[in-house]
């Protein structure tokens, strides 16, 4: 079904979610994941700044990669720095490079207001993708 998911993970409560759910789908397909995080240097207005640094947020994949291998399950673990908040697009971008058949991310469930001023991720790239986003709650 897909030979390769990119999950995009954050900092969020719904981390260990959007990875079980990734190695749920992994396990069902027989894919590979390729884990993602995008770190925001200069975060957007909305946001609160990243408690990570890079090197940090590499170890944490690192880490999350490590539990997918420990399953049985290929994954490759990839930092990229974004310093304007558009994570939805890099995001895309790297789902179109990497050519996978899905995208897994997960969802803040961010108040009204906050929502419709800023925006989730998770919306901008299921308008950005042109492939399948399963969006975890």
């Amino acid at each position: 079904m897909y030979e390769k998911i990119l999950v995009a993970l954050d900092e969020s409560d719904a981390a260990e979610r959007v990875l079980a759910a990734a190695e749920e789908l992994a396990r069902l397909s027989g894919g590979e994941v390729w884990l993602l995080h995008v770190w925001e240097a200069e975060p957007a207005v909305y946001k609160s700044a990243s408690v990570k640094s890079f090197d940090e947020a590499q170890s944490w994949l690192e880490m999350a990669a490590e539990k997918l291998e420990a399953a049985g399950i290929s994954a490759h673990p990839i930092v990229v720095a974004n310093l304007f908040a558009y994570a939805a697009r890099e995001i895309a971008n790297i789902a179109v490079a990497l050519e996978v058949g899905a995208i897994v991310i997960g969802s803040r469930r961010r108040n009204g207001l906050t929502e419709l001023l800023a925006g989730s991720t998770a919306h901008k790239v299921i308008h950005l993708a042109d492939r399948p986003v399963v969006v975890v709650r």
